[in-house]
């Protein structure tokens, strides 16, 4: 019998190569032969899912929203609580090192999206969902009345977007001086600085 093949799996699995690649050699050297070596395919094969290299890269690109999209989907969370929120926005934070190598090849890739207009387009997108999750939860705090008395929303949804997105930044760029314990400390500390107590625990 012919052996059958997960289309969808090998297709993962070419991401991730790039992925490796990417993190090695840079983004201007993740050439498909180099690709397709690592992930020990031929480059036929290669060419076989992905016809062109920037299909590639925008496949490989969208894989790490993806991730982030299925962990939180996966939680199955329920309600709009303090500690929810807290755990919701860790999946933007490289915690562990399967969240750090997605980071790290998130940031080349935001790098290189300021010179291609292809990869522009998706990392906007990326930046609106993810702008879009925190305002939902940041909107479910104050419709609970968890949050501090007059508290300007639109300030608050951007000042912790920024607020994560450097924390993630700083920790790839300089992890032994900015660890997960110290982002852990601040995410909690800011997000108790906007409400008024730790209400709302059940999850």
């Amino acid at each position: 019998m012919p052996k059958i093949i997960d289309h969808e799996k090998q297709k993962i699995e070419i991401a991730e190569a790039t992925w490796d690649v990417i993190i090695e050699e840079g983004l201007q050297n993740a050439s498909v032969r180099k690709i397709a070596k690592v992930a020990g395919i031929s480059v036929g094969s290669l060419r076989h899912y992905f016809s062109t290299q920037s299909e590639l890269l925008l496949f490989s690109m969208k894989l790490v929203s993806d991730r982030v999209k299925q962990r939180i989907a996966q939680r199955g969370y329920t309600n709009y609580s303090l500690e929810v929120l807290e755990e919701v926005l860790s999946q933007f934070l490289p915690f562990d090192e399967e969240r750090r190598i997605e980071m790290e090849v998130w940031l080349i890739f935001n790098a290189n999206a300021l010179v291609d207009s292809k990869l522009k387009n998706l990392s906007t997108n990326v930046y609106d969902e993810m702008h879009q999750c925190i305002q939902n939860f940041v909107n479910g705090l104050i419709k609970l009345q968890y949050t501090k008395e007059n508290l300007d929303m639109e300030l608050e949804i951007h000042r912790l977007h920024a607020l994560i997105d450097g924390m993630a930044m700083h920790h790839l760029l300089y992890p032994d001086k900015f660890n997960k314990e110290q982002m852990t400390n601040i995410l909690t500390c800011h997000l108790r600085s906007i409400c008024k107590n730790s209400r709302g625990n059940s999850r």
